[in-house]
């Protein structure tokens, strides 16, 4: 029989570093909470029989959050076999209170002591043999990172699940609370008697998805007991118990561990943080850091050399090569088989059409290495702190940043991470500005425009500027948002501030493929498929092969331009890009790639030389309008999967509709002022 273990800790306490070890999955792993948003599945690698699940970071089993309730409903309504808490050796006090309540449920458990290589360099030390014969559970030493004790661990788990070795019922409170928590148990009687004992003490607790749930034929009974409860308690019978549980936590470190008597010493974070957080410099070390992130992306001329082109730049030539050369070698091949001018003209079309996006692919890798490796150091959880003291007067709290931060690699799990957001004015008002940010799929739009329309000029400076405009639209969006939707005052921002770390090779490299292999799975699918259909529709009419101005593109192309008129991109090829965009943000590339012919061939190598290319773009653009067109782009509808995100997250199309509707409002009315002022100015 298959064993099931779920991993449950507090936020960033490596919950989804381990079960990245154990599984060989390669998760996303962040220095910084809330990057698990729903639970996870994998297999032991060393055992096929033993299923692993990451749950949701929670603080209590008393959820706020969308996140919180995920991992509560799983370990209390699903009952795996073992559960393996994982407890942060450097902040055991905090995270101690969980496994309490996590004993509570009698579901076997074991406590996982991680990164007790940090407690070693501390020169503090933990009797382990001595916590876990005072808890009652197994408490095993690891250190996930580096892999160390994990095969003890796994073992003392399967052997609790095996057994099916509960907790003892811990006796902390007092005889009043343990009156009225059996009382409350007796009442409840349709559970069995382990859980009813465990709602009966979140009820107790005032706990009110508990009692959300409460069947109201036992609802006066139970709310006597607990007014009872209260009174005995003086008052507040859930500050008691919390004041209860911390008592028996503080005599237990007192017992088991032992600190280096060090005094105050200020650690290197502490001292990072009087500059990066600093009030005055934290936002230009921001708009710094990010330039240069860009710069290393994009810089045709890389560290002020000129000709020299950054590592972005210089990779994306390599991929341009080998694809110029793979494909004149199949087009050559289809015609030396003596296919038809049409087949090879689909095939070459096709060509043309995913090697505009594959050209990119180095770029996307540079720019996800890098933003992997400031999130995983723990920076980015300091930029969330940093924006609270801006978001608040825009109606929302730092914790929104977080999903913004996460939508510069993709939409759809940043929308996903507005539910670590409490406040549902929070999370809807963060859903509907999250693809404001700048997703990898909208960076090749920006680097073809700055190869074709901006060469010669600092092109880093271009696409720099595009990903600000989506943070201050994002902003201000908020603040109309706040202002005439969402009328209420701003949630409280409460945040742990992970310890700076040097993030691990193996880290970066899995956040920085995931987003790789995303961008070109796309590319062989969805944007081949759509290169098909371009093509098709760009090549025949109702009186079958004909010239592309008469194509069917074209019709519907010229039936829906005068609507971006006033944007500056009066063109049917313009106007179908957006459209095409809407299934994949790639696919206005590919889109331009077959209809202007070439982007694949040339845009890689103008960015090197620093020279103009792709005339025929230029006949429709001129630099204001290309920087208009960027940002409808980069402001209007996200990819279908990314609005079918938002409904999820929304609960229902009449939400989803009003999000899509003010971001295609944003996006215009953004454009129109960029084409009118940028014409008058330039």
């Amino acid at each position: 029989m298959s064993i099931t273990i779920a991993l449950a800790g507090n936020p960033n306490c490596g919950k989804t570093t381990l079960f990245n070890e154990l599984t060989g999955s390669k998760q996303h792993v962040g220095n910084w909470p809330g990057v698990t948003v729903d639970k996870k599945e994998g297999v032991y690698k060393k055992n096929k029989e033993v299923v692993i699940l990451d749950l949701p970071g929670i603080y209590s089993l008393s959820p706020y959050s969308a996140e919180e309730i995920v991992a509560r409903d799983y370990i209390v309504k699903d009952k795996p076999d073992a559960v393996i808490d994982i407890v942060d050796g450097t902040s055991i006090e905090r995270n101690l209170y969980l496994s309490l309540q996590i004993m509570e449920t009698r579901i076997p458990m074991v406590i996982a002591l991680n990164m007790m290589d940090e407690v070693q360099a501390r020169g503090d030390q933990i009797d382990c043999q001595k916590m876990s014969k005072e808890l009652g559970v197994p408490v095993i030493p690891i250190a996930a990172r580096s892999a160390r004790g994990l095969q003890e661990l796994m073992d003392a788990a399967i052997q609790v699940a095996g057994k099916h070795e509960k907790p003892e019922r811990m006796k902390l409170f007092d005889e009043g609370l343990e009156n009225a928590v059996a009382g409350i148990a007796d009442v409840l009687g349709e559970y069995d008697p382990d859980e009813s004992w465990w709602r009966a003490i979140k009820l107790v607790e005032n706990d009110d998805v508990a009692a959300k749930s409460l069947d109201p034929a036992k609802a006066e009974a139970i709310k006597t007991l607990v007014d009872a409860a209260n009174k005995n308690a003086g008052g507040d019978a859930e500050a008691k118990i919390a004041d209860i549980r911390y008592q028996y936590i503080g005599k237990i470190v007192k017992e088991c561990v032992k600190k280096a008597d060090r005094g105050y010493v200020e650690t290197k974070s502490d001292r990072l943080d009087k500059i990066l957080t600093n009030r005055f410099l934290a936002l230009p070390i921001f708009a710094a850091i990010m330039y240069v992130m860009f710069a290393c992306t994009f810089s045709g001329n890389f560290l002020f050399i000129e000709g020299l082109p950054s590592p972005g730049v210089w990779l994306a030539g390599i991929v341009e090569n080998v694809w110029g050369f793979l494909t004149d070698v199949v087009t050559g091949a289809a015609e030396g088989m003596g296919a038809s001018e049409w087949a090879v003209g689909l095939v070459s079309s096709c060509l043309d059409g995913v090697g505009a996006v594959a050209g990119f692919l180095p770029l996307v890798l540079v720019l996800f290495l890098l933003l992997s490796f400031l999130e995983d150091s723990g920076y980015m959880a300091r930029v969330a702190f940093v924006m609270d003291r801006i978001f608040r007067h825009f109606g929302l709290s730092g914790r929104s940043f977080i999903p913004m931060l996460m939508g510069f690699g993709c939409s759809v799990p940043a929308l996903m991470a507005s539910r670590t957001l409490e406040s549902d004015k929070d999370r809807k008002i963060t859903m509907m500005i999250t693809p404001f940010m700048s997703c990898g799929a909208k960076l090749p739009i920006y680097a073809m425009f700055a190869a074709t329309l901006f060469a010669g000029q600092n092109q880093t400076v271009i696409v720099f500027s595009v990903y600000m405009l989506g943070i201050v639209v994002a902003v201000l969006g908020a603040l109309v948002l706040n202002k005439f939707a969402f009328k209420s005052d701003a949630s409280n921002f409460i945040m742990e501030l992970p310890q700076y770390r040097v993030p691990t090779l193996k880290s970066v490299m899995i956040h920085a493929w995931e987003k790789v292999k995303g961008f070109a799975v796309k590319a062989g699918t969805v944007i081949f498929a759509s290169t098909v259909l371009i093509w098709f529709l760009s090549g025949f009419n109702f009186g079958g092969i004909c010239d592309m101005e008469e194509s069917f593109l074209a019709m519907m192309g010229n039936s829906i331009k005068w609507i971006f008129a006033p944007l500056g991109w009066a063109d049917w090829r313009a106007s179908v890009g957006v459209v095409t965009g809407w299934i994949a943000k790639e696919n206005i590339v590919a889109t331009f790639g077959q209809l202007f012919g070439g982007v694949s061939d040339e845009v890689v190598e103008a960015v090197m030389a620093g020279e103009e290319a792709l005339p025929a773009i230029g006949e429709v653009f001129n630099r204001v309008s290309a920087y208009s067109y960027m940002a409808f782009n980069l402001l209007c509808m996200p990819c279908f999967a990314a609005v079918g995100a938002i409904k999820r997250e929304m609960g229902s199309w009449k939400w989803t509709l009003r999000a899509v509707g003010f971001q295609m409002v944003t996006a215009y009315v953004a454009a129109l002022i960029i084409n009118l002022v940028g014409n008058l100015l330039f």
